[in-house]
């Protein structure tokens, strides 16, 4: 493919398109456990018992049956929710050919795509070997082990040659992504270009610059899905690939050359319709959009850098619609709209291949996924781009949870049309369902969050800024795009530390030291007027302005000099909370409270209130509780259902913490709320459906519960303290909840990434709601 090629490390060294640098991702990758994925197990195997049932000799029944019957392999064995992602490492990314060891790193993080978008497990296998014939025979023989093969980063044209074996040879799906995919998800925003412009796609003229694995899939594709292959045009170095050319060539672009006159690009594109562009920076001028049809359409998809940039291209053709790979422009041609979601179809109906239906079924319906209404949490997380259908949002976005209920109900639906499926689904519509309920939507959530914030930057300070991992925590912040981070500390010592780095202060951080700082005496006495009736003296504020920094940034963000803050690595929770409160009030008519997301890697997110503020909330404490934990969590993507726990279930037995606990959930019966809740359940109870039904059918909680508002704070401790060292639970929080201001505080425990999360939540919630 003609790629755009860089020395290793050049990519992430690009600020405009990297928000990263390479020392965070190198600690990203070696932290703790090396790497990005695991084994974990399905099954308990505890017990001796447990050992015989999973091996032997428990485990020859299931060999006998699928030696009778092999397709019992998939009821039997993870074969059905297994791919296995292969590379050599001739094309890893727009790196070049760095070998099979080196492109490891870029393997396990599409495995991790896989699992994060549609749960399909994986395992990277990175073959050592450029010889064709050796690559087929490793890979040919591991089929009775996967449901597919997912080939990835191989230079062209030796992909063709693999993929097209492989796929003869197998009967599972081969799919290289890097052809497929980016074919895929181009089609689909070119159904809906045409569509805006009144095209009709069968008589659209396309140039096609490029000629590597991407470019010749999406020629393949568009052409399989009705464009006239006299109305595709495909250049590469040399010009344009024509009927008749001698040079340069190979039997994948003798497949698709033209009859044509033209030679050059330049010339190929005057009065084109379409341009897709899959080759270098900068291949397309202003002067061939301009010689374009009305209404062009460009998908300039080079990456790290287009043909041309939308800007360029608008500023002579305001008409045109333009794609890119970019996240940071709108229409982002992005693989993972693709792969996860294809397989998932496909999988799920045991796929003996992926064919173009399959194809082209998922590329109609990721186009008309954008023409619907998008979800509030999605379509506040623009990041600057409109995201109703229209010229600037042609492609979904991303992280739009809908995607999973979406894409693989139509490819498994052209699959079984195709004849290709071997376990047809009977209901499509509760597969949907099903898919939609398989996906924990926090995650989206978190990145929509993320989105909007680096569409929406904000100032943000960092209170314990002398500290290493609160600057690598604020650097990052600078990098993600989230805006501008404030140290609070004394600029010799946080220089001292930055230094200590080995790296050189980024330019956009900002360092007050709160004794030096000219704005003193002004939140001094702000701060006198606020709390002279309660103790304290025009010396005792001028003190903690300038010795307290959780007062001195607390009272930045109440006097508008900073947008939020963030704190708590070098304090306890109460004692950073008490300098908080110095200065800013909870908000009006709500209460203040600790609210942590525990994710759990089977039963989702679980939303834990109050772990942080009230020893033994009363009972309208508790049902103010769960009134913002409940719209916190449909913020979150979540349909709340509220379980007020205790250590009796409905009564049994009796004590006065239940007492109180019903109490609020009489208090929630006269409020008449709009969310599920009961209570007061055991947390077995309150997380087992089946136990439910089978001890408390009256009980009103129509699934697991997603919010656990806590009796008390020891036992809200006790639970998020424990079980994340217990279990695969992750944690983040506590959230600050209920104060007039946007403050996130940190544990002392948190890392770099936590404090990172929770600065960003703080900037989310300093935007216009």
């Amino acid at each position: 493919m003609d790629d755009a090629r860089k020395e290793p490390g050049e990519a992430l060294a690009d600020t405009r398109t990297a928000r990263i640098t390479d020392q965070e991702a190198l600690a990203m990758h070696a932290e703790g456990r090396p790497g990005k994925l695991e084994i974990r197990l399905t099954k308990p195997l505890t017990t001796a018992r447990d050992l015989s049932l999973a091996y032997s000799p428990g485990v020859a029944a299931p060999c006998l049956h699928i030696h009778k019957d092999p397709s019992l392999a998939y009821d039997y064995t993870s074969k059905g929710n297994f791919v296995a992602v292969i590379s050599n490492g001739t094309a890893v990314l727009g790196l070049g050919n760095l070998g099979a060891l080196a492109s490891k790193p870029v393997m396990e993080g599409k495995v991790a795509l896989f699992k994060r978008f549609a749960d399909v497990d994986g395992i990277d296998l990175c073959l050592d070997t450029e010889d064709v014939d050796a690559f087929v025979n490793c890979v040919r023989y591991l089929g009775p082990s996967f449901g597919g093969i997912n080939l990835e980063d191989i230079k062209a044209p030796e992909c063709f040659v693999i993929e097209q074996r492989l796929r003869e040879l197998m009967d599972i799906p081969v799919f290289h992504d890097d052809q497929h995919g980016t074919a895929i998800v181009a089609a689909a925003g070119l159904i809906n270009a045409c569509h805006l412009t009144g095209r009709d796609l069968k008589s659209v003229k396309l140039v096609i610059n490029g000629a590597g694995a991407a470019a010749v899939a999406c020629a393949e594709l568009v052409k399989a899905m009705g464009i006239h292959p006299q109305h595709v045009i495909l250049a590469d170095t040399k010009g344009v690939i024509y009927r008749g050319r001698t040079e340069g060539m190979n039997q994948w672009k003798s497949a698709h050359a033209a009859d044509t006159a033209c030679r050059t690009l330049s010339q190929a594109m005057e009065g084109a319709d379409c341009f897709m562009g899959l080759s270098v920076k900068g291949a397309v001028t202003p002067e061939m959009v301009r010689s374009m049809a009305a209404h062009p359409i460009i998908f300039a998809m080079a990456n790290p850098d287009p043909e041309i940039t939308p800007d360029e291209a608008r500023a002579v053709r305001p008409d045109c619609i333009i794609a890119t790979g970019r996240s940071d422009y709108p229409n982002q041609v992005n693989n993972v709209l693709g792969f996860p979601f294809i397989f998932r179809g496909a999988l799920d109906v045991r796929a003996s291949t992926i064919n173009d239906a399959m194809k082209v079924a998922a590329a109609n319906a990721l186009a008309l996924l954008a023409r619907e209404h998008v979800p509030e949490e999605v379509a506040g997380a623009g990041a600057g781009k409109s995201l109703r259908f229209g010229p600037e949002y042609i492609i979904p976005n991303a992280f739009d949870p809908r995607l999973i209920s979406r894409i693989p109900p139509a490819v498994a639906k052209a699959a079984m049309d195709s004849g290709v499926a071997r376990k047809p689904i009977l209901d499509l519509h509760r597969y949907a369902r099903d898919l939609a309920g398989r996906m924990d939507s926090t995650a989206h959530a978190m990145e929509a969050i993320a989105e909007r914030v680096q569409a929406n930057p904000r100032r943000v300070v960092f209170a314990e800024g002398e500290e290493e991992r609160v600057i690598r925590a604020a650097i990052a912040f600078r990098n993600a795009g989230y805006g501008t981070p404030v140290l609070v500390g004394r600029e010799d010592r946080v220089n001292a530390v930055v230094a200590g780095l080995g790296i050189p202060m980024p330019e956009g951080i900002e360092i007050h030291n709160a004794r030096l700082s000219h704005r003193n005496g002004a939140y001094a006495e702000w701060l006198y007027a606020r709390r002279q009736r309660q103790g304290f003296l025009l010396r005792d504020c001028q003190r903690l302005v300038n010795l307290d920094r959780n007062v001195f940034a607390a009272c930045m963000v109440a006097a508008g000099d900073a947008d939020a803050m963030v704190t708590g690595a070098t304090r306890s929770y109460a004692a950073a909370l008490e300098g908080v409160l110095t200065a800013i009030d909870p908000a009006p008519g709500t209460v203040l409270f600790g609210l942590t997301l525990m994710l759990a890697r089977r039963s989702g997110t679980v939303l834990v209130a109050d772990t942080a503020i009230h020893e033994r909330p009363d009972a309208a404490t508790l049902a103010e509780i769960a009134t913002q934990a409940a719209a916190a969590a449909r913020r979150l993507g979540h349909e709340p259902r509220v379980a007020f726990l205790a250590f009796s279930t409905f009564g049994d037995p009796k004590g006065s913490i239940p007492g109180s606990v019903r109490d609020a959930v009489k208090l929630l019966d006269q409020r008449q709320v709009d969310f599920e809740y009961d209570g007061e359940m055991a947390a077995d109870v309150a997380l087992d459906p089946g136990l439910r039904a089978a001890l408390y059918p009256f009980c009103r909680l129509t699934g697991p519960a997603n919010v656990l508002v806590m009796p008390g704070l020891h036992a809200a401790h006790i639970l998020t303290k424990a079980a994340p060292r217990l279990t695969s639970a992750q944690t983040i929080g506590p959230l600050l909840m209920g104060l007039s201001a946007p403050v996130q505080i940190v544990g002392m425990e948190a890392g770099v990434n936590q404090i990172l999360d929770l600065a960003c939540l703080a900037a989310h919630a300093a935007l216009p709601k």
